[in-house]
């Protein structure tokens, strides 16, 4: 194993780097931090932008934080992905990674996350180790309670908070809302990705709620997931005083929501994947889309 992940190099080693950490999906989570970074930056600087040292600190941390817990992820399921036929081919069950660069990109992530939060300012460094222990404390839920999907929601979720508390020095209450909007829209989504291995999770002893309530029902929980997940999106509009836009942006929001939950039955999950990541990532740029668009206008006006 050892001699296969000695031979990754150059531009092939940086792929599989991108691959473990599935650097694509840090489009669930990264519009919404840039949404808090600017609401918070309206509110504490009556501008929206937070200058370049700022925004670029921001975006180390996020990065940072989300590859460590993705490494994380990767390192302590690895025996678990060996034997799963959909992940047995990841780069560290299938050797073409060590098990110690991985380790290394995980200690340097760290590092890089907290040197970003010391920069911003002091409550984003205190805050920084519980941030780090949520995103990190996912990754062994799965072996203890079906209400995994949650906890990823939450490791998702403090993203907006996180960047209002880089922004302003402070949390706002405001933020929270749109914090527990992100919770229930991750778990929505995720229930429905871990419909993929129910049957691998019961025969391995693994929980989730497909594997403990049953396809329809868990199915039904993510469609009540979504739904809180755009009513904390309207309350969190109103309470950072969001205009018109932001709200269009929201109902689009629900649209791509509703169509993602009629792709999938417990019978059909062969467009899991459009479901999971093509309209989660239309959700959360777009909605960031028109949350600019909201911001922009409002100073035009």
């Amino acid at each position: 194993m050892s001699v296969m992940a000695a031979t990754v190099r150059g531009w092939r080693a940086f792929r599989v780097y991108c691959e473990m950490i599935k650097i694509e999906h840090s489009i669930f989570a990264l519009p919404f931090a840039m949404m808090g970074m600017m609401w918070a930056s309206a509110v504490t600087h009556r501008s929206a932008w937070p200058g370049l040292e700022t925004f670029l600190l921001i975006l180390v941390a996020m990065v940072a934080c989300r590859s460590a817990a993705m490494a994380y992820n990767r390192i302590v399921d690895r025996e678990i992905d060996a034997l799963n036929p959909r992940t047995m081919m990841r780069a560290l069950p299938a050797g073409i990674l060590a098990h110690r660069h991985a380790t290394l990109f995980f200690i340097i992530s760290c590092t890089l996350f907290f040197g970003a939060a010391a920069l911003l300012n002091p409550l984003a460094l205190a805050l920084s180790p519980v941030a780090l222990f949520v995103t990190l404390f996912y990754s062994h839920t799965k072996r203890y309670t079906p209400l995994c999907h949650f906890v990823l929601g939450m490791s998702l979720g403090i993203a907006p908070a996180a960047a209002w508390i880089a922004v302003s020095g402070t949390l706002h209450p405001a933020i929270l809302p749109i914090t527990f909007a992100v919770i229930f829209w991750t778990a929505g989504f995720d229930i429905i990705y871990s419909l993929q291995d129910d049957v691998f999770d019961k025969e391995n002893h693994l929980r989730s709620l497909p594997e403990t309530v049953g396809r329809p029902r868990a199915l039904l929980i993510s469609r009540l997931c979504h739904v809180a997940a755009i009513g904390f999106l309207i309350t969190g509009g109103v309470l950072v005083g969001a205009g018109l836009w932001f709200f269009i942006g929201v109902a689009v929001a629900a649209g791509l929501l509703a169509y993602e939950q009629s792709l999938v039955s417990a019978e059909d999950l062969s467009r899991v994947n459009m479901a999971f990541f093509t309209l989660n990532g239309f959700v959360s740029i777009g909605l960031f889309a028109f949350a600019i668009a909201d911001t922009l206008l409002d100073r035009v006006a």
